[in-house]
């Protein structure tokens, strides 16, 4: 049975971080968002502990402290290291791609042109891991 995930977005960008509220919004469970607009914001976040999330979900191309950056801080953290990461970018770049696995990333998702495609991906991502082990333990 799906769970309800709580969920750190670090996205810069207003429009994207709309249209992930909104693919939420439209599915049959009421996940809770926590959003930070670059990577030192979510590490304040983080280190606060109000919420633990079960996943982060972060773009790469963020001022401050980009998404790779975030990824080598949290790793490097005994406690952070093991919240699953996944990328969610336009960079189609192959060096990007296999430094953020080297780092430990969860998952990599290029953000689609098309709305649809996007909703879909997006769609994908929150149903496995709603029902995923690791998070329901």
């Amino acid at each position: 049975m799906p769970i309800s995930l709580n969920i750190l977005l670090i996205e810069d960008d207003t429009i994207e971080v709309m249209k992930f509220n909104r693919v939420l919004k439209g599915l049959e469970i009421n996940h809770k968002i926590t959003e930070a607009n670059n990577g030192e914001e979510a590490l304040v976040v983080l280190r606060e502990k109000e919420i633990i999330p079960d996943i982060i979900v972060l773009d790469l191309n963020m001022p401050r402290i980009n998404g790779l950056e975030f990824l080598n801080i949290i790793k490097n953290d005994d406690v952070l290291k093991y919240i699953p990461a996944i990328i969610l970018t336009t960079s189609n770049n192959h060096k990007d791609l296999l430094e953020c696995y080297r780092v430990g990333i969860a998952g990599y998702i290029l953000k689609p042109l098309k709305y649809e495609d996007y909703v879909d991906r997006i769609k994908k991502l929150i149903d496995y891991w709603s029902n995923n082990e690791l998070i329901s333990q």
